[in-house]
């Protein structure tokens, strides 16, 4: 039942294999983790097969050290007719440490798809907290954002 599925989180280690150049952890790595949770979270909730459609802003305000404990949390923040638009906060911390920091935040937006490739329509989140509500809020301003975004965009998209 939709509902029950609007938070995911991923937890797990920073390994070896993701570190840069700089010795932290790749920010490649990090987008690669991030698709992931939100798929998770927007196919949990619409219990559908979903596919990305942006990701915008995504901000990387700390590194990532390689051996922390990284936390992903991936939240439903509005739901249109088949889309859903994913937070993602990512945290890391030393494995002895119960503090977490804030390493990167980012909107994602998923379609729900049918078996053919088709959009098909998902349940409506609801928000029902003031939290809820401001989240739903920066949601729709983001999307008034983007369609500037897009309209300064147009000319290069089909060069």
């Amino acid at each position: 039942m939709a509902g029950d599925k609007r938070t995911t989180t991923f937890t797990f280690l920073a390994e070896p294999g993701d570190v840069n150049f700089g010795g932290k952890v790749h920010g490649g790595a990090v987008m690669k983790w991030i698709d992931q949770v939100a798929y998770a979270c927007a196919s949990g909730w619409s219990r559908r097969y979903c596919v990305t459609v942006y990701v915008g802003g995504i901000r990387f305000f700390k590194p990532i050290q390689i051996g922390h404990e990284v936390k992903l949390e991936a939240s439903v923040i509005y739901t249109g007719s088949s889309s859903m638009h994913i937070s993602v906060d990512v945290y890391s911390a030393p494995l002895w440490e119960d503090k977490y920091i804030k390493n990167t935040h980012c909107i994602i937006i998923f379609v729900a798809l049918d078996e053919e490739g088709n959009k098909v329509e998902i349940p409506k989140w609801i928000p029902e907290t003031a939290d809820d509500k401001a989240m739903e809020e920066y949601a729709l301003r983001l999307m008034d954002r983007r369609k500037l975004i897009e309209d300064e965009m147009l000319p290069y998209l089909s060069k």
